[in-house]
């Protein structure tokens, strides 16, 4: 039998590859914790109901991960973000997640991060070839 790769952009292709995936961990991974997702997005909404920042994330077994977490400039450091973090970390609470994950760099939040609770576990230099990106983790006890 030969094989060979293909470079292409099919959803369906994708999307097994995906789901063997979550088949294979999932053979490893405690009962309780089978079939534990969920999609989790948060957005700040002005008076005309335009989009002004959010947060975009998903509940993966134990562990709640933010994958995206924008503000508009013009409304950052007025409190939203705070409560964009304070809101997802209930949410993770109420979902029974052990920890929040996600990652940032060197040029965006990492204090804004720290500040609340969120410590480093790992980082790579030279990403952009000046910045490094950071890997955070905050624990959530019950």
């Amino acid at each position: 039998m030969s094989f060979y790769i293909t470079r292409e952009n099919n959803n369906e292709y994708k999307n097994h590859i995906h789901n063997e995936l979550y088949k294979f961990n999932l053979a490893h991974f405690p009962e309780d914790l089978v079939g534990r997702y969920e999609q989790v997005n948060l957005y700040i909404k002005g008076e005309n109901d335009e989009i002004r920042g959010g947060l975009l994330a998903e509940i993966c077994w134990n562990w709640l991960e933010i994958h995206t977490f924008m503000i508009d400039e013009d409304i950052r450091r007025d409190g939203h973000g705070t409560k964009l973090l304070n809101e997802i970390e209930t949410i993770a609470r109420e979902r029974n997640c052990d920890f929040i994950k996600f990652d940032t760099l060197s040029f965006q939040a990492l204090g804004f991060y720290e500040k609340n609770g969120y410590q480093v576990y790992g980082s790579i230099d030279n990403v952009g070839r000046e910045f490094t990106h950071y890997y955070l983790k905050k624990d959530l006890s019950y």
